[in-house]
C-alpha cells in the first residue's frame, strides 16, 4: 500500500443525491429569478415559485435522510473549525426550509396562489394583508437570501480551502 494512500470514507449515496439536487435546485430557482428580472415573464416567476416549493419538499426530504443515515467519520481538523462547518451546515438546512417557506407565504399574504408547473394550484390559505406580505417579502429577498449567499459562500470556501490547501480529498467525500 502507498505511503499517501487515505481511505476515503464518503457520504451515503442519497446524501450526495440531496446535496448536488439541492444545489442545482438553488440555481435554477436563482436563474429563473434573474431571467424573470431581465425579462418580466411571468412564465420565470410562475416557474421560480413551482421549483421553490419543490425545493421545500426535498429539503425535508434530506433532513430525514440526514437524520437516518450514518455520517462518514470526521476528519482532523482543530474543534474550532468543526464548530464552524457545523453551524454552517446547520445554518443552510434551516435557511434553504426557511426561504421558500417565507416565499410562499409573501406570495399567500399578497393574494396570489402557487401554481405547481400548470398541474395544479396551491390556493391561498391565509387572509390576504400587504404589509404582512411586505414583511415576507423583506425576509425571503433580503434577509434569507443574503444569508444564503453568505454561508454558501463559507461552504464553498471551505471546500475549496480543504481541497487546495489541506489537500485531505474532503470533497471527495460528497462525490
Amino acid at each position: 500500500m502507498a505511503a499517501n494512500h487515505q481511505v476515503i470514507n464518503k457520504w451515503p449515496l442519497t446524501s450526495r443525491i440531496f446535496h448536488w439536487v439541492s444545489a442545482l435546485l438553488l440555481l435554477v430557482i436563482w436563474g429563473l429569478f434573474l431571467l424573470y428580472e431581465n425579462s418580466d415573464n411571468i412564465s420565470y416567476l410562475n416557474l421560480h415559485k413551482a421549483f421553490g416549493l419543490s425545493l421545500l419538499c426535498w429539503m425535508i426530504a434530506r433532513l430525514i435522510n440526514r437524520l437516518m443515515v450514518k455520517a462518514p467519520p470526521r476528519l482532523t481538523m482543530p474543534n474550532w473549525q468543526d464548530k464552524v462547518a457545523h453551524l454552517t451546515h446547520l445554518a443552510l438546512y434551516a435557511l434553504l426550509i426557511t426561504m421558500p417557506i417565507a416565499g410562499f407565504l409573501m406570495v399567500s399574504y399578497g393574494g396570489r396562489p402557487v401554481s405547481m408547473f400548470g398541474l395544479f394550484d396551491i390556493p391561498v390559505l391565509v387572509t390576504p394583508n400587504r404589509s404582512t406580505a411586505r414583511f415576507f417579502n423583506t425576509l425571503h429577498t433580503n434577509i434569507i437570501w443574503t444569508l444564503i449567499l453568505g454561508f454558501t459562500g463559507l461552504h464553498i470556501a471551505a471546500a475549496l480551502y480543504h481541497q487546495l490547501f489541506k489537500k485531505d480529498k474532503l470533497i471527495n467525500r460528497m462525490m
